[in-house]
């Protein structure tokens, strides 16, 4: 039996639950005992799932119970909770074709997307178990005699994690391993529209040994529970990826009592193609980060700025890669490209397509629904890729969130790199050259977060993961640098 087989065995016997919030090592019903369906992305007549339409009161037992939870979590030692880390790695890679079945259902990625998505949040579970044994300090020279000066790391407290619907497996974890390293608690939110793997994950948690409220999930919209949330008293810090205006108002909610925020915000992200060896492999690298998840993902390369006299065989090599990509469900096991998540956002895509036309761009490939046979059922699209685009025209400003690439053809590396920061947003960049030298000091002054030489926008499971500009706020995620979010510095002096 393929992979995809095994899907839709697990979906054909799926008998569709009705789940509560998970609050203090429990499943409890939201108090105004209104609830939502959940359907599959690729298949909307199938039920996978109901989840409650929360409110503030469900918030503040919530943080109540993470709050309770706080001061024996956090003095548990170090070593203890990275062991219970260390096991929640292991049950999500034991568990990892049924996480991987759950993503696919209702995201709508392909499984060879969400068995990798499963994989990464295994590798970060295990990066962030060491962390907790990494809670440095520093003894420093005294100015005095008979004083010893040591700084010390302790957790913040109560973490609000709030995540977006495009990677309901590994977000989650980037925001609660961390938190769990470092001693902190926390208080979960999952997109409305990705719950399903949340939920799975509070089990895995629980079987993990996490003690009860040390996490807590609550199901519900930005206003009716993401508000309340960000503006709770006993909150501490706002872990939050999403679009940038929801971002800059969840700062703006902070900021007004001083909690501290990490915002993983949108993106614009440039591939600058300045020569290069192989035309079709630059073209497939490309073509990977800007189709991956459908487009949906805040680092998908979705601007190409090009030398004038490499444009053309560069955009051949394109659509080439494009026309390679087979579009299906996740259960398809030849499937490249999943559907958009709703039908919401694709009519969303589809009006930027048109916006760039009518501004003057060249629809060169793709862009046409899909919406016969296999695909009546989910919100599919062929990608699209438009040509001659000017760094002024919307769809070369707004981030679209689709799989849709635009060509911009510029004259020297200076253009490249002035085009390339002529954005609000500064996460992801790729870089293709051969050379060396230029390509160093294109990363030194491309505004962005991360830089990629010669290969496309993805992120390793141990490097700090964030934007400048309006694409994010507060210390990077991931790496070392979660220390300078999940902890705050004390500086002891001791008199002997």
């Amino acid at each position: 039996m393929t992979i995809g087989e095994k899907m839709q065995h697990f979906l054909d016997h799926l008998k569709p639950r009705i789940y509560g919030n998970y609050i203090n090592g429990q499943w409890v019903s939201g108090a105004s005992n209104e609830a939502y369906t959940l359907y599959n992305a690729a298949n909307t007549e199938q039920a996978l799932a109901s989840f409650p339409k929360s409110s503030q009161e469900d918030v503040n037992q919530a943080v109540a119970a993470a709050k309770d939870a706080f001061e024996a979590w956090s003095a548990v030692p170090a070593p203890d909770r990275g062991a219970i880390l260390y096991k929640v790695a292991d049950l999500l890679e034991e568990h990892l074709h049924e996480l991987a079945f759950i993503v696919s259902a209702e995201q709508g990625k392909v499984l060879s997307e969400s068995l990798g998505e499963v994989a990464r949040a295994v590798k970060e579970a295990r990066f962030c178990a060491g962390e907790a044994f990494r809670m440095e300090g520093k003894t420093l020279p005294a100015e005095r005699e008979n004083v010893s000066n040591a700084t010390y790391r302790k957790p913040i407290g109560v973490i609000a994690a709030i995540a977006p619907w495009n990677f309901p497996m590994v977000t989650p974890i980037r925001k609660i391993a961390p938190a769990l390293a470092y001693g902190c608690t926390v208080v979960y939110k999952p997109a409305t529209a990705t719950p399903w793997t949340s939920a799975r994950l509070m089990e895995l948690l629980t079987e993990a040994g996490v003690p009860d409220g040390v996490v807590n999930l609550i199901v519900g919209s930005g206003s009716a529970v993401g508000d309340p949330l960000v503006a709770h008293p006993d909150v501490k810090g706002i872990s939050f990826t999403g679009s940038t205006d929801l971002g800059k108002r969840i700062n703006q909610i902070a900021s007004g009592r001083f909690a501290k925020t990490q915002l993983e915000l949108g993106g614009k992200n440039p591939a600058i193609v300045l020569d290069y060896a192989d035309v079709n492999q630059v073209a497939s690298q490309i073509i990977s980060a800007a189709c991956n998840c459908s487009g949906q993902r805040c680092t998908s390369i979705s601007r190409v700025i090009v030398l004038r006299d490499k444009k053309e065989e560069l955009v051949h090599a394109l659509i080439d890669a494009l026309e390679d990509i087979t579009i299906g469900p996740a259960w398809d096991d030849k499937a490249d490209m999943g559907p958009l998540i709703n039908r919401g956002h694709l009519d969303s895509v589809q009006d930027y397509i048109a916006i760039g036309v009518q501004e003057g761009a060249k629809l060169r490939y793709g862009g046409a629904l899909l919406e016969s046979g296999q695909y009546k059922q989910g919100a599919y699209m062929k990608p699209a890729l438009l040509d001659h685009v000017s760094p002024s025209m919307t769809i070369a400003k707004e981030e679209i969130f689709g799989p849709v690439l635009t060509v911009t053809e510029v004259d020297s590396v200076e253009e490249a790199l002035a085009v390339a920061n002529d954005v609000d947003y500064g996460l992801a960049a790729s870089i293709f050259t051969e050379q060396l030298s230029v390509a160093h000091q294109l990363a030194d002054k491309v505004e962005s977060g991360m830089v990629h030489i010669n290969h496309g926008t993805a992120s390793a499971a141990h490097l700090p993961f964030g934007g400048t500009k309006r694409s994010g706020f507060g210390a990077f995620s991931i790496g070392s640098s979660n220390i300078e979010f999940f902890t705050e510095l004390k500086s002891v002096y001791v008199a002997y």
